[in-house]
């Protein structure tokens, strides 16, 4: 089967940092199920596993984790799906990734693709969908209900993958007040238009700029990039009491600028569940059919913003670029082979 994949950390610009090359087509066994793979996105934690993650020497280290295809066959302890079936998910950063023709994946992680979508508009969903979601109903406890919740919610970096949707699930599920960062006109619209009520710019002081909006306190931070530049100064006009969330990995973080509030900090990682097995690990199979369901419903849309052609190394070394340069917005994806 086709493939790409990296053999050594090297910089995008390199000839080799993604190659295109021949897989063996993988067999199930247990739990598995074998997709073929139609269309994939990019995510930051592709580069991120990319430069600093160099494969054992004379190995191939597949990358990708989003992916939307057709189930091509199934271990003999499946129960969730058959062959045929048409599914999306993220897939589990222990194992070989999802740019390549056929990828294994166990079930209790997969969810139904949303009827609605095409393959290029459902691989856009899944890692930033189940992100989004842990962040803000298991992490940051947020209430899924429209009634009025008395708070606002902060999302640091409200543009790119993990926020787009999670700007969608907090406006559309809860009652909070929702407002964004980011810092590009462009990427200012793309917020309020997938429902922020109100868009800030991370690059200039935050506190006056939300005593300007006159927003209810805010209780609930989600910082989804820049943790680093930004957390003191968010904590300084946070809510006593408050929670604040993390996805990224920040450089330098002091926990202790939170105390005197008695703020709680929680780490988001979709990978965690997988990584370890644990024993509610099916839970983002379930997460993944209730996001199905509401796409089909209309209350929640697709994140996908550009598309950048079949799947290759070329395309995918376009893809890794854009992300490195922090200037996406949406997700990029790429379809077909």
């Amino acid at each position: 089967m086709k493939a790409v994949g990296y053999r050594k950390s090297l910089p995008i610009e390199d000839a080799n940092a993604l190659i295109d090359f021949e897989a063996a087509k993988p067999e199930p066994t247990g739990r598995d199920i074998c997709v073929a793979v139609k269309a994939i996105s990019a995510n930051p934690v592709d580069y991120k596993v990319r430069k600093r993650a160099a494969p054992p020497e004379g190995e191939t280290k597949i990358l990708g984790y989003d992916a939307a295809g057709i189930v091509d066959a199934v271990g003999p302890d499946v129960t969730l799906f058959k062959p045929g079936d048409e599914v999306f998910y993220a897939g589990s950063i222990l194992r070989q990734g999802t740019n390549a023709e056929f990828h294994l994946v166990d079930e209790r992680i997969v969810g139904r693709k949303p009827k609605s979508l095409s393959f290029a508009q459902a691989a856009a969903l899944p890692l930033t969908s189940i992100t989004a979601w842990e962040l803000l109903f298991d992490r940051l406890g947020a209430v899924a209900g429209k009634s009025f919740d008395p708070r606002t919610l902060l999302i640091v970096g409200g543009a790119g993958g993990v926020g787009s949707i999670l700007i969608q699930l907090a406006r559309r599920l809860t009652g909070l007040t929702v407002v964004a960062t980011a810092t590009r006109p462009e990427s200012q619209k793309w917020c309020l238009d997938l429902g922020a009520h109100a868009v800030i710019d991370h690059s200039k002081p935050m506190k006056e700029q939300i005593e300007k909006l006159k927003v209810p306190p805010v209780g609930l931070v989600a910082s989804l990039t820049f943790t680093d530049q930004h957390y003191k100064a968010i904590a300084e006009f946070m809510a006593p009491q408050g929670k604040f969330g993390l996805i990224d990995d920040p450089p330098e973080f002091t926990m202790s600028v939170f105390k005197g509030k008695a703020i709680s900090v929680h780490w988001e990682s979709m990978f965690t569940r997988s990584s370890f097995q644990t024993p509610d690990m099916i839970a983002q199979h379930h997460l993944l059919n209730d996001v199905s369901d509401l796409i089909d419903k209309g209350v929640l849309r697709t994140t996908l913003d550009q598309t950048f052609g079949t799947i290759n190394a070329a395309n995918l070394k376009r893809a890794h670029a854009l992300l490195e340069s922090g200037k996406s917005r949406g997700k990029i994806v790429l379809e077909g082979w």
